[in-house]
C-alpha cells in the first residue's frame, strides 16, 4: 500500500481533570455558604454537567436533580403558561419560573413557579442581587418523584411563610393545594367544580383535571374565567390603590424591605456586612 495512503496517527487530546464540585447531593450547609458557593462554580461545570442539571438547598441539604423528565417539563410549562397571563391582567403581580428564593439561614430552593406581590403592592419578597428574598405569596411545584405531597420542600416553605403551597403529583395524578391557617399548611380541597381557586390572587382560578390531562385549552378557559370575576377586578383596584399610597408616603418604602440583621438591605443595595458574606441574603 503507498505510503501516502496511510493514514498519520491522531494526535491524543488530553484534557485536564475537573476540578471537584464545591458541593454535591446530600451535603449539610447552611444558606449563606450554598450561595457563595453557587455564585462561583468554576467555568467547567456547565460543560461537565447538563444545562438542566441545578442544585438547591431544602432543610439545609444540597438537592441535585439530575434530570427533568418530559411529564415534569410538560405540566411545568402549563402551570406557567396558567400563571403568566395572570401577571398581565394582574398588575402588582410577579411571576417567576425555576427562580432561587432564599427563605432563612438553611434555605434556597428552586420553586417550578412563584407568584408574588411587588413590595410597592405589600409583598414580603424583594429582589436583591438579582434573587428573590424572603417569602413569596404562592409557590408551585411539580414533581414526579415523591410519594407524598408533605415531601420536598413543604417544610421550608411553611417555617418560611408561604401563604400557598401547590403540589402537582404528576404520576400520582392529583394536585394537593395547601393554604395557610394560623402558621400551617392545611390542605383545601377544590370547589365542587374541579378548580382551585386562590384566596391570596384572587382570579387565579386553576382547573385541577386540565392541569393533569395537560388541557392547555380549557387552563386558558377557566382562567379567564377568575380573570373576568368581580373579585378579580377588585383585586386589581385594590392593588392599585395600594402602590398610590406607597408612592405618596415614601416613609413605607423602608418598612416594606424584608428585615435585615442589621445590614441594612433594601431592594436595590449590596450587602455592606464586614464578613463579605451576609446571612440575611448570601449575597456578598
Amino acid at each position: 500500500m503507498p505510503t501516502a495512503l496511510l493514514a498519520a496517527p491522531r494526535a491524543r487530546r488530553v484534557f485536564p481533570d475537573p476540578q471537584p464540585l464545591p458541593f454535591h447531593a446530600g451535603d449539610v450547609l447552611d444558606q449563606p455558604t450554598f450561595h457563595h458557593l453557587s455564585e462561583r462554580l468554576p467555568d467547567h461545570v456547565s460543560e461537565r454537567l447538563p444545562d438542566h442539571v441545578s442544585a438547591e438547598l431544602v432543610g439545609g441539604v444540597v438537592i441535585m436533580p439530575l434530570s427533568v423528565t418530559e411529564d415534569h417539563g410538560s405540566v411545568h410549562a402549563d402551570a406557567t403558561m396558567s400563571a403568566g397571563p395572570y401577571r398581565i391582567r394582574t398588575p402588582g403581580v410577579e411571576v417567576t419560573d425555576n427562580s432561587s428564593v432564599i427563605l432563612g439561614p438553611a434555605s434556597e430552593p428552586h420553586p417550578d413557579v412563584v407568584l408574588r406581590l411587588a413590595p410597592d403592592c405589600g409583598g414580603q419578597a424583594v429582589v436583591v442581587n438579582h434573587h428573590i428574598t424572603a417569602v413569596p405569596e404562592l409557590v408551585m411545584e411539580v414533581s414526579v418523584s415523591a410519594e407524598a405531597p408533605d415531601l420536598g420542600g413543604r417544610r421550608d416553605y411553611q417555617q418560611g411563610g408561604v401563604q400557598e403551597y401547590v403540589v402537582v403529583l404528576v404520576r400520582h395524578r392529583r394536585v394537593v393545594w395547601f393554604d395557610t391557617v394560623d402558621g400551617q399548611f392545611v390542605e383545601q380541597a377544590p370547589d365542587s367544580d374541579g378548580v382551585y381557586r386562590s384566596r391570596r390572587f384572587p382570579g387565579f382560578w386553576l382547573d385541577r383535571n386540565a392541569l393533569l390531562e395537560r388541557d392547555g385549552a380549557r387552563l386558558l378557559e377557566v382562567l379567564q374565567q377568575g380573570l373576568d370575576s368581580p373579585a378579580h377586578a377588585a383585586f386589581v383596584a385594590e392593588l392599585a390603590a395600594r402602590r398610590a399610597a406607597f408612592a405618596a408616603n415614601p416613609a413605607s418604602r423602608s418598612a416594606s424591605a424584608p428585615a435585615s440583621s442589621g445590614h441594612g438591605h433594601g431592594a436595590e443595595r449590596r450587602c455592606d456586612a464586614s464578613c463579605g458574606r451576609c446571612a440575611n441574603c448570601g449575597t456578598t
